[in-house]
């Protein structure tokens, strides 16, 4: 499949919002299900600075999409991005997750100069986490109970990817 990035925009609102309808990104993300279109167009009306939203088009059709906030205000942290991403659920194992994951280890190496991109994954999302890993991503922990989700408390991996290894 060709798969292009560009930075999402936003008329890109509809497309979000069928991105986040479907059941297999509910339940991979912390978003809730029966998501509105405006809720989408509010979200995405205005990107602050120091986020970077990402879109993965397939032809014609948003197949994913990705966010990485930044700290560049926050001395201590702007060495760190925190990555969100999802991939719509019809596009899901075809490579949409590989070339959004290509774009921004892309963006904040080449870009950005950024040394530990960070994100969360659930545990039992063993699909999201070898892709992760794939880019060099490492568990550094487990956070218990961390999100509600289908009526029970659900752990995630805290991930990382970082460029300063001891």
């Amino acid at each position: 499949m060709d798969i292009t990035i560009h930075r999402l925009e936003p008329n890109d609102y509809e497309a979000m919002q069928k991105i986040f309808a479907g059941p297999k990104v509910i339940w991979g993300t912390l978003q809730l299900p029966f998501p509105s279109v405006e809720i989408w167009r509010n979200r995405i009306a205005e990107v602050p600075n120091d986020m970077f939203r990402l879109a993965a088009m397939a032809g014609t059709e948003m197949a994913g999409q990705l966010d990485l906030f930044t700290s560049p205000n926050h001395p201590r942290r702007k060495h760190a991005g925190q990555i969100g991403m999802s991939v719509r659920d019809d596009f899901q194992g075809q490579g949409v997750g590989t070339a959004l994951m290509e774009a921004v280890t892309d963006l904040a190496d080449n870009w950005l100069n950024l040394q530990r991109l960070e994100l969360e994954v659930y545990c039992d999302n063993e699909p999201a986490s070898r892709l992760y890993k794939k880019f060099g991503f490492e568990v550094e922990g487990t956070l218990k109970g961390y999100a509600f989700r289908a009526g029970e408390f659900i752990d995630v991996y805290a991930m990382a990817r970082n460029k300063f290894k001891k």
